[in-house]
């Protein structure tokens, strides 16, 4: 079942209280129903957390836990997604969303050389952030919504070949 293999890589309640960034929903986090691993709950926390991994700010994991909380979807699993853009991953999706946005638009693509630096972001960002928005927001609407559903298709899966099982076991358990 899917719920043993997600359990087993998922931060506990301690482990997300120690994140400051976390404290602007104080208890709100620790309701139980955030902390449930059913097909709705894990379903949507992929479709949260995907979404936010594509909003380029920051504070994307604030972002995930806020969703998971308005959306009532697993908040770890939610915070823990957003990591797929991380300072390895970001630059290689980032491009792509910027890609994407720019095939939308319709609009040539610019030859940006990156440089992490203000004045950067107040020039060269400013040639580029119609695309790139535009890109991230269709990137994370499709990696959410499929996501969402693939998880769903999976645990549904899972659950029917387990009962599968159990129904094969207790046939040949009988005499």
């Amino acid at each position: 079942m899917p719920r043993k293999f997600i359990k087993r890589y998922l931060p506990d309640a301690d482990t997300l209280k120690k994140y400051k960034s976390l404290g602007v929903f104080g208890r709100l986090i620790l309701a139980p129903n955030l902390w449930h691993l059913n097909k709705r709950s894990v379903s949507g926390a992929f479709a949260v957390g995907l979404f936010c991994a594509f909003i380029p700010v920051p504070f994307q994991m604030v972002l995930a836990a806020a969703g998971a909380l308005i959306f009532r979807v697993n908040l770890p699993l939610s915070i823990a997604l957003v990591w797929i853009t991380n300072p390895i991953t970001m630059p290689p999706i980032f491009y792509f969303a910027y890609l994407v946005g720019t095939w939308v638009l319709d609009t040539p693509v610019m030859e940006v050389e990156f440089s992490l630096t203000w004045h950067w972001l107040k020039t060269g960002l400013l040639s580029i952030w119609q695309p790139f928005l535009l890109g991230c927001f269709i990137c994370g609407i499709v990696a959410g919504t499929v996501s969402g559903l693939l998880m769903r298709l999976i645990w549904r899966n899972s659950v029917l070949k387990s009962w599968q099982k159990r129904k094969l076991s207790r046939s040949n358990d009988s005499p």
